[in-house]
């Protein structure tokens, strides 16, 4: 299912377009136009600063699209400003056992600068925030670099926040270990 409806105004980008129609679809992985789109953002995306700073390596463009397929909880979405893709969040199930429920993680979210404030990004997580409704999902989640400010801004905006999940105990810090 898609999300549309948002006419963005004038972009500040070097588009000859002066009004986009904005769709969120679910990507179908097997389906050759997703997966393109797919390896093009995911690749803009580690090329900003706030993701890797350079391109994809080989292994990673190879191994992205097969990884995705095989892994049993990917969801993926994909915007499209006309047929252009523009925006993109990788999502994962997983499962919350205090709340005994399914989960949804962004984990990765971008939208191409160009299209930066047009609301591209409220569109995405609209349609993250339905699917995971639909899916009985108690919770979403995500991770964010901490002096990422216009993300953190969008998120908020989204109603995410850093969890405390009681009196005295602190705010919850995502940690990660490399192997």
């Amino acid at each position: 299912m898609a999300s549309e409806g948002l006419r963005p105004p004038k972009l500040r980008s070097p588009l000859s377009m002066n009004e986009l129609h904005i769709t969120v679809v679910e990507a179908d992985l097997s389906h050759p136009d997703h997966q393109a789109a797919i390896l093009q953002l995911l690749n803009a995306y580690s090329m900003d600063p706030m993701g890797d700073g350079k391109p994809l390596s080989d292994a990673a463009r190879r191994g992205l699209i097969p990884g995705l397929r095989q892994h049993p909880t990917t969801i993926v979405f994909i915007a499209h400003g006309g047929a252009e893709p523009v925006g993109l969040a990788v999502c994962f199930r997983g499962f919350s056992t205090f709340a005994a429920r399914p989960l949804m993680n962004v984990h990765d979210f971008f939208v191409s600068p160009a299209y930066r404030g047009a609301g591209v990004g409220r569109l995405i997580f609209a349609e993250i925030e339905r699917r995971a409704r639909q899916l009985g999902c108690c919770k979403l989640t995500l991770e964010v670099l901490e002096n990422n400010h216009r993300a953190r801004s969008i998120y908020a905006a989204a109603g995410f926040s850093q969890p405390v999940y009681g009196p005295g105990l602190g705010a919850s810090l995502f940690l990660s270990k490399s192997l």
